[in-house]
């Protein structure tokens, strides 16, 4: 007999078979800042919805690790599985070359992010930060998975990284507006410069292959609209509905670090100014999110 015919695990959800006799241990990892009291407090009342420890909840065991994945964050080998969820779009700064080296006025002028008006350098100066911190996150990440581990990487992408199109430049837009009203500085305005990046399928191959401690699996780029996964939850809310439910995921993101460069005050007037003007892109125009899903597993 064949010994790769009877040295498997018991399959099935019986008594005695595998999955029923395992235990499992899940990481949740984010910035020391965030709320990981909500957290928390979401974990108690899914296990109470499973049933408790008793009902077999207890077989998996659940703890967090505050800090930034582009540094180390576990022990070496000692991950099987890892998953990001749309996080590595965020960079770890912002490009320290965004300001000319003269310090006489701003590259990005006018806009938040990388955008169809930004010039060459400003496009340039996010791909390096952006090729700096995935490599760090592969480096630290390979370290510590086991040999063969597996890694699933979801994130925000683009298919024209010098032009992706992003939801964040309608926060620009707006603010825009704000500055030619007077509502908001216009040196303020200039000086900003989002932490974020949509890479290219091409981009994060790239980078892949470079780094070398994994062999790429799959990467399938995956389109859809600002609302499509509104829609899909519930299909009777109106465009006004949907329109206001981005703004408020939208606002969740960004209010933070918006709030504390052009002051609470600015707020309710920015994303009620968002709310209208990312309703009528989705009217009139196709506003499309570019995913990118990313299967990796370690080498050998």
């Amino acid at each position: 007999m064949d010994a790769d015919q009877v040295l498997h695990m018991n399959g099935g959800e019986g008594m005695i078979s595998y999955s029923n006799n395992s235990l499992h241990q899940v990481f949740l990892n984010d910035l020391p800042g965030n709320d990981f009291n909500t957290l928390f407090k979401s974990y108690k009342k899914l296990e109470e919805e499973k049933g408790g420890q008793d009902q077999g909840f207890g077989k998996c065991f659940i703890s967090t690790v505050p800090g930034s994945f582009y540094g180390r964050l576990f022990p070496s080998n000692s991950l099987h599985f890892v998953h990001s969820s749309y996080s590595l779009m965020w960079l770890s700064k912002v490009p320290k070359s965004l300001v000319s080296a003269s310090g006489q006025g701003v590259v990005n002028k006018g806009n938040v992010c990388v955008a169809k008006t930004s010039p060459p350098a400003v496009h340039k100066a996010y791909l390096e930060e952006f090729q700096s911190g995935f490599t760090k996150f592969l480096k630290f990440r390979a370290q510590e998975l086991v040999p063969g581990g597996s890694m699933v990487l979801t994130t925000m992408g683009s298919i024209k990284s010098d032009d992706p199109l992003s939801i964040w430049e309608c926060v620009g837009l707006n603010l825009n507006d704000m500055v030619s009203e007077g509502l908001i500085e216009e040196e303020k305005l200039d000086v900003l410069n989002l932490p974020y990046y949509a890479a290219s399928k091409e981009e994060v191959q790239k980078l892949i292959e470079e780094e070398g401690s994994f062999e790429l699996k799959n990467l399938e780029v995956f389109k859809m609209d600002w609302d499509t996964y509104l829609k899909k939850a519930n299909s009777k809310l109106d465009e006004q509905q949907r329109a206001a439910i981005i703004t408020s995921h939208i606002r969740a993101v960004g209010e933070p670090f918006l709030a504390a460069h052009f002051g609470e005050a600015a707020m309710d007037e920015l994303f009620s100014r968002f709310k209208d003007n990312v309703l009528h892109h989705m009217v009139w125009e196709t506003c499309e999110y570019v995913n990118l899903v990313i299967s990796l597993t370690k080498k050998l």
